[in-house]
């Protein structure tokens, strides 16, 4: 018995049955989307001016010493245009050590924000110098793997520009190209970065034009 009949002799039936059942409707797969681009950027000696002691860099102690670097507004404004995130990765020890607030680093990061197209700020607040471990402590990639994570980031095409060893070998760990911006500190980096750069303007003028 076919299944026209089978419905037929159901008890249950009052209707016609259709010539044909309807088509099976398809479901085309969403696109998938594609993964942000960015640049990560290093704070002190990148956005701002460190301030130098015996040839190495420091942070601002307060928002008065905070200044932004002259090119820096300029670069950001053709990364950004470009259709990069711009994300800053920032190790701040000191407030960890107990030598500064972090209420201080908060009031220089909401007025970075102000002031700059930057999308986010990751900060490190731990101690280093042995006195806890933890994963964001830049030469470590946690910082640069938490914001790819959230923001959803390709890192293999992104960027990371600082001018310290810790920046080129975080860049590195987290898969990233790197850009050194040398000041001339008495430190020696530890791994080759893939470019050098006099400040941010000339690092934004190298990714723009290694940008496919």
């Amino acid at each position: 018995m076919g299944i026209h009949e089978m419905i037929e002799s159901h008890p249950g039936w009052r209707g016609s049955i259709p010539l044909t059942l309807p088509a099976k409707e398809t479901i085309s797969p969403a696109p998938a989307q594609r993964l942000a681009r960015a640049v990560f950027l290093d704070r002190d000696g990148v956005i701002n001016r460190a301030l130098e002691h015996n040839e190495k860099p420091f942070p601002p102690r307060s928002l008065a010493e905070f200044e932004i670097l002259p090119e820096v507004p300029s670069a950001c404004a053709k990364l950004k245009a470009a259709g990069f995130l711009l994300i800053v990765a920032t190790n701040q020890p000191d407030v960890g050590r107990g030598t500064l607030e972090k209420s201080v680093v908060e009031q220089i990061h909401a007025h970075l924000l102000a002031q700059l197209p930057i999308d986010r700020v990751e900060v490190c607040y731990h101690p280093g110098r042995g006195a806890a471990e933890c994963d964001c402590r830049k030469p470590k990639p946690g910082m640069l793997l938490r914001a790819a994570d959230e923001l959803g980031i390709d890192l293999a095409q992104s960027w990371m520009v600082g001018d310290r060893w810790r920046d080129v070998d975080c860049g590195h760990a987290a898969g990233c190209k790197t850009i050194f911006i040398d000041r001339g500190y008495a430190e020696e980096l530890k791994r080759r970065p893939d470019f050098f750069a006099r400040d941010l303007i000339e690092a934004a003028e190298i990714i723009l034009a290694k940008t496919k």
